[in-house]
């Protein structure tokens, strides 16, 4: 029991070092767009065009198209996002809208842990110079 008892207390000790605070995760979402500027929501986004999604823990899921990179910000589920998940979304059409869900699996137990419901997906395009 004795030895239990530190065991414990490191692994919680532990636990709570890997946690990213909320203001970590808004600055590697500040790190993925520098360059770049906001411009109005879209409700949808043509999924022929994205090249590559990423997930920012807690905050957001960044689809990059090339020249611009969609921000979504979900309505709710938010906190199912974990960048160690995988990202499973069936849509009706070629489109993913803001009504869509994404479920999110676990990668190496393939287990279910939850479900994101989508927000606007808003475009960041690079910021040109007056050249």
């Amino acid at each position: 029991m004795r030895k239990l008892i530190p065991l414990l207390a490191g692994t919680l000790l532990l636990g709570g070092v890997a946690q990213a605070k909320p203001q970590d995760r808004e600055a590697e979402l500040a790190r993925a767009l520098q360059g770049r500027v906001a411009g109005e929501p879209v409700q949808c986004i043509d999924l022929h065009r994205i090249r590559s999604s990423r997930i920012i823990t807690d905050t957001a899921i960044l689809y990059d198209a090339g020249s611009v990179i969609y921000v979504n910000r979900p309505e709710n589920g938010a906190d199912q996002l974990n960048q160690w998940d995988t990202m499973v979304t069936r849509t009706p059409s070629t489109r993913l809208c803001n009504v869509d869900t994404v479920t999110m699996v676990d990668r190496a137990s393939r287990n279910f842990t939850g479900v994101v419901f989508l927000g606007e997906f808003v475009p960041y395009r690079r910021v040109r110079n007056g050249d």
